[in-house]
């Protein structure tokens, strides 16, 4: 069993800043990926950042320049950055890791619980 749970989200004026954290516990054999996606209201889920083990990432072109994603040594904890917020970057925020839980089973991905950013004055 993996666990993956995020925190850090929370209301926040435009212009400002926040980092959200990502961490996975549990059986984890391997770590291939990882990501943030967001989900406004009435929108669908969308790519915000991706890393993969080796460490090349991907940005979702409206959070270029702004987001930062991340790691620990341990790749087991993730971190997003967000600085200069737009009250687009309104949504509810999900991490995601693609592990093999154990040695010869196949990669699978898991989620978190999701974290709420509001970007408002």
């Amino acid at each position: 069993q993996v666990l993956v749970v995020e925190s850090g989200g929370g209301l926040v004026q435009p212009g400002g800043s926040l980092r959200l954290s990502c961490a996975a516990s549990g059986s984890i054999f391997e770590i291939y990926g990882m990501g943030w996606y967001r989900q406004a209201p009435g929108k669908q889920r969308e790519l915000v950042a991706t890393m993969t083990a080796g460490g090349y990432t991907k940005y979702a072109d409206s959070v270029v320049g702004r987001f930062t994603i991340s790691t620990d040594n341990t790749m087991n904890t993730m971190y997003l950055q967000m600085n200069s917020l737009e009250p687009e970057d309104t949504a509810v925020y999900y991490c995601i890791y693609s592990v093999a839980p154990r040695r010869g089973v196949h990669r699978e991905d898991y989620w978190g619980q999701g974290t709420q950013v509001t970007v408002s004055s």
